[in-house]
């Protein structure tokens, strides 16, 4: 297992445009060191005959089919604005 330099911290923060003090880096490579070396234990698992997983739960596509419906009758919908011209919902000019 190799060690987390202080200098390569420095980098990855530089890469997440983070700004960190030198005494920030010294203690995220003691706290990122921690982190990987519990994550390198995972390496002493047997996983013969384990298939590879992207998710612990089986995925559905949820999405309904796309059909083409009627909708609501314009008159309808232009019951609640504010202002209209020509069938048109009116709204303030943003550019001149």
């Amino acid at each position: 297992m190799t060690k987390l330099t202080m200098e390569e911290v420095k980098h990855v923060a530089t890469l997440a445009r983070l700004a960190i003090t030198d005494e920030e880096a010294e203690k995220f490579t003691a706290q990122l060191g921690r982190i990987t070396e519990y994550v390198e234990q995972l390496n002493e698992l047997d996983t013969t005959g384990v298939e590879p997983t992207t998710h612990v739960l089986p995925l559905v596509n949820v999405m309904r089919k796309d059909e083409a419906a009627q909708g609501l009758p314009r008159e309808k919908m232009m019951l609640n604005v504010k202002e209209q011209e020509n069938g048109q919902v009116k709204v303030p000019a943003i550019m001149d």
